[in-house]
């Protein structure tokens, strides 16, 4: 299989220095995403996780913020439970446009980190982006 790429754009009347703040900081992306260990930090390792009832911590994502170019560009390593710890890549811009940003992600790798189960992720994974990006609209108005 030839490796895909997942890309979405959404427009948000917010500012990028806003829209930033939900991608980076630990109590923003809990409100959209998931629940973050600390603010994203480039060259550190983050992770974003789940509390269980009986008070454990589960990660849900993780990986290893690569570039930080505030408030254009993001860019980490990120992987999930089913990919077995293969590291896939995301990408964020921030763009200014008439009042507002657009916000494109690129989540590229999948295929190659999972093989033969790699249409059943990228699909669930696009699905899962366009849940997360509509929360994150919400979030920022």
């Amino acid at each position: 299989m030839t490796d895909a790429t997942i890309t979405k754009s959404i427009f948000f009347t917010a500012s990028r220095e806003t829209v930033w703040a939900f991608l980076t900081q630990k109590e923003k992306l809990a409100l959209w995403f998931h629940p973050a260990q600390a603010d994203l930090v480039e060259g550190e390792d983050y992770a974003l996780i789940r509390k269980e009832d009986d008070g454990s911590v589960t990660k849900q994502c993780w990986g290893t913020v690569l570039e930080m170019d505030r408030p254009s560009r993001l860019v980490y390593t990120f992987t999930i439970k089913p990919l077995g710890g293969q590291m896939t890549t995301v990408t964020w811009m921030l763009t200014e446009v008439h009042g507002g940003t657009k916000l494109s992600l690129q989540h590229e790798g999948i295929g190659a980190a999972a093989s033969d189960a790699a249409l059943g992720l990228l699909m669930a994974l696009d699905a899962g982006w366009d849940k997360h990006l509509a929360a994150l609209r919400s979030a920022t108005t």
